[in-house]
């Protein structure tokens, strides 16, 4: 069996102090090891910006999953690639320890370059979104509009957040019961979920096509 270290990240002691983030992405780690037949020797985590030009001195988390792959020559796995970095420069600097990392929504077939095309592609859509954000926010207020409600907003954001999280929960507790049908009809990877879900015609909460990543979303909640 092959050994392998789990690292989940979270930006905010908020995050850290609900548990929600670390936990789900624990959970997701845990079920793809389970599933690939990896042996969980290790488990860090961070409650930290990915970001800034110190990044890795700050994550103590993430130094010492290094260390420890160093030293048994296995690889490191985080749930999603952000949890790693949003920065394709930061994640460059981290192949340089020529330590392997997993991303369990991506799969086991994904090598480093298409880790930096996923980083790549990911921060230019975030920048993307920003530059767009700000030219909106900026038009409306030369319109006159006044932008944002101090007083009521932290409660309507949070109110926001629960009602999806709510919706996701039903949604997932519906579709669980049919992934086990499938997976107890031997169908075990995320992707052989996926298409069997599509194949019966069902679709994901926004009315989409199965994918791995969705899959693991649902089994992660």
């Amino acid at each position: 069996m092959r050994s392998i270290i789990l690292y989940s990240r979270v930006s905010t002691n908020r995050q850290a102090k609900s548990g929600l983030g670390l936990e789900a992405q624990l959970a997701r780690m845990q079920a793809f090891a389970k599933d690939n037949s990896f042996h969980i020797i290790g488990k860090f985590q961070d409650t930290v910006s990915g970001g800034g030009f110190n990044a890795l001195e700050k994550r103590h988390g993430l130094k010492a999953a290094l260390e420890m792959a160093r030293k048994h020559k296995c690889p490191i796995m985080v749930a999603k690639l952000d949890r790693l970095s949003r920065n394709v420069h930061f994640l460059s600097g981290l192949m340089e320890h020529r330590i392997s990392f997993i991303v369990s929504e991506l799969g086991l077939d994904i090598d480093p370059f298409t880790l930096h095309l996923y980083a790549a592609l990911a921060e230019k859509e975030r920048q993307l979104i920003s530059d767009r954000t700000k030219a909106a926010l900026q038009a409306a207020k030369a319109r006159g509009v006044i932008l944002g409600n101090p007083v009521n907003w932290e409660e309507t954001r949070s109110k926001g957040r629960l009602a999806r999280i709510k919706k996701a929960d039903e949604f997932a507790s519906h579709i669980k019961p049919i992934i086990t049908e499938i997976t107890d009809a031997g169908i075990r990877s995320l992707s052989g979920i996926a298409r069997a879900l599509n194949a019966r015609g069902i679709p994901t909460a926004r009315g989409g096509r199965w994918y791995a990543t969705s899959v693991c979303n649902v089994l992660g909640r």
